[in-house]
């Protein structure tokens, strides 16, 4: 049985509705073997359902093991993988999940169900933020020698690819764009691996990856901000903030007075837990990558804190809705917990950069 088959079984047997990009709903008798079109399967039983007041969900996705999936890239032949190869292989599996993933992706969808959805486009989102900062880390430091080095062309096209409108759904749709972007960091990954090219080269070095976690301060801040505006309390959103030395800054009314309005909370919940698991896969790479640079600058730890806590913060949730309790009610607020996960990962990853410039 092939595994359009298996997948089409498996929608029968959930009771899904079977379509194609661009032709709406079809029955499901009418689901073709054609690569060119994705099936879109929406299987409620493995979705959860947002507090909203919409008939959303977002699908608990799996992680898998960033060192086996760059060894399948290479036929298996481990003594074929060169520095670079898992985090390359880690962050084009991640984008293709966008695309490969049970429903296809949802953000540009004009039909319903997904014109319905919003917390797997949320989810999408935060993990096409993580894509483009890591292709970016990619393109700009980790690929480069130094400051006056050429860029590598398949890895600048990936990330203009995948730059790309994410709710453009026609002439040409974003699916097609990331598609684009994906091959071409397939391109990168081979040249990479064969060694043919002298342009693909990976540079594990604390500099390099200390730019990077720049990036990543900011934008794990930015969703503690985001997730604790859902109370709206000043002081408890600046608490889950903290500054370069691991304090707390001053408060600002302007920006912590804004409480997050009730039909986005759980817009801003799904979008931190998609770029929580996107990021998880990369650190686990970087892990890899970075090895020898950890263990000389002592930051071995730091990383595995910073796994640690993202994998608490993408754990399963068994609430059939996000829930936004205050205080010490019946309610638990479910954006506090994954801001207080995100904030520990956050002061991790500060730690981890403060001991790579100056450990």
């Amino acid at each position: 049985m092939s595994q359009l088959e298996i997948h089409h079984a498996r929608a029968h047997k959930h009771g899904c509705y079977v379509g194609h990009i661009g032709r709406g709903l079809q029955p499901e008798g009418r689901l073709r073997e054609n690569a060119a079109l994705e099936t879109r399967c929406t299987c409620w039983s493995r979705f959860h359902h947002s507090g909203s007041g919409d008939a959303g969900g977002v699908l608990v996705y799996s992680t898998f093991d960033v060192q086996s999936v760059a060894v399948e890239r290479v036929d298996g032949d481990a003594s074929r993988l060169v520095s670079g190869a898992v985090a390359v292989s880690t962050v084009g599996r991640v984008a293709r999940t966008l695309l490969d993933k049970p429903g296809g992706y949802v953000y540009n969808d004009m039909l319903v169900p997904g014109a319905y959805l919003d917390n797997m486009p949320s989810w999408e989102y935060g993990v096409i933020k993580e894509v483009r900062d890591s292709l970016a880390a990619l393109r700009n430091d980790f690929s480069r020698s130094q400051t006056q080095s050429i860029e590598n062309l398949d890895l600048r096209k990936a990330h203009e690819f995948l730059n790309y409108n994410v709710s453009s759904w026609i002439l040409p749709s974003t699916e097609f764009e990331f598609q684009e972007g994906i091959e071409a960091l397939d391109r990168y990954f081979d040249a990479l691996v064969s060694g043919d090219d002298k342009s693909a080269r990976f540079f594990p070095r604390a500099d390099n990856l200390a730019a990077y976690l720049m990036v990543v301060e900011k934008r794990l801040g930015s969703y503690s901000h985001r997730l604790g505006a859902s109370v709206g309390d000043e002081e408890l959103t600046a608490a889950l903030i903290t500054d370069a030395q691991g304090q707390s800054p001053a408060i600002d009314t302007a920006s912590t007075r804004a409480m997050t309005p009730w039909l986005e909370i759980d817009n801003v919940f799904y979008e931190a837990r998609g770029y929580s698991w996107a990021l998880l896969h990369m650190f686990k790479a970087i892990a890899i990558e970075f090895e020898s640079v950890l263990r000389d600058k002592n930051a071995q730890v730091s990383v595995q804190q910073v796994i640690r806590d993202l994998e608490e913060s993408t754990k399963r949730m068994w609430s059939p809705m996000v829930l936004n309790g205050h205080g010490f009610g019946y309610v638990v607020n479910h954006s506090l917990v994954l801001a207080s996960y995100i904030s520990r990962a956050n002061a991790a990853v500060l730690d981890l950069r403060i001991l790579l410039q100056q450990g």
